[in-house]
């Protein structure tokens, strides 16, 4: 199977758990999946353990997988990390940024600058991904880069959600033309306080993403 294959099968769950069609509580079964996605049991079974490892199932003995609702209080402080985790490596990366750190978070940018022009949240989403991650990788600390991955795929269906919300995406890409510039200006201290706000849902954000998971 393909990483596509692979990728899409995963996806194609997960936004069957967000739109609330498999509900919290509900068994998963590897063989009706199987059916229904016309594939083998056993690309059904890896995109379970992987939405199993970010938390938005739960793989249990004599049950198998089973769908859980993590609440919004939950998520919220799991975002409160990630944008103290996302501002370090914002800064550590305007501070340790070289030539190929820097043609990496363009490149990155330039994908971003494309998808949301298409008006194509998945595109973005997954162009979004990769930029952080070179931001990530500029920062030259393995242990944070391995514990903002961590998080990033665990907050990964939120960070969907958030993309779907009505103007979202053209204000995400404008947050990443200003972080940027701070961190190519070797500006680590507004380059921090800029994806702390990035990856923070405070306020209205908050109230947003509550909603849609609501609405699931």
């Amino acid at each position: 199977m393909s990483e596509n294959v692979g990728r899409w099968l995963r996806d194609e769950i997960e936004n069957s758990i967000l739109s609330n069609e498999f509900s919290p509580g509900e068994r998963l079964d590897e063989t009706v999946l199987a059916t229904r996605f016309g594939v083998s049991r056993t690309p059904v079974r890896e995109a379970l353990m992987q939405l199993d490892a970010i938390g938005l199932i739960e793989i249990r003995p004599r049950r198998g997988a089973v769908v859980i609702d993590p609440g919004p209080h939950r998520v919220y402080e799991m975002f409160e990390v990630m944008a103290e985790l996302e501002g370090l490596a914002g800064s550590l990366a305007a501070r340790r940024l070289d030539k190929t750190s820097r043609e990496a978070i363009t490149a990155t940018h330039g994908r971003c600058e494309q998808s949301a022009a298409a008006g194509d949240s998945d595109a973005y989403y997954y162009d979004n991904e990769e930029f952080h991650k070179a931001i990530y990788a500029a920062g030259r600390s393995d242990f944070l880069e391995q514990q903002c991955l961590q998080l990033h795929r665990r907050l990964r269906p939120y960070r969907r959600l958030q993309l779907r919300v009505r103007n979202r995406l053209s204000t995400s890409f404008l947050e990443h033309c200003a972080i940027v510039d701070a961190i190519f200006a070797g500006d680590g201290d507004e380059a921090r306080r800029l994806l702390r706000g990035h990856v923070g849902i405070q306020g209205e954000r908050f109230s947003d993403l509550v909603a849609s998971m609501a609405a699931r």
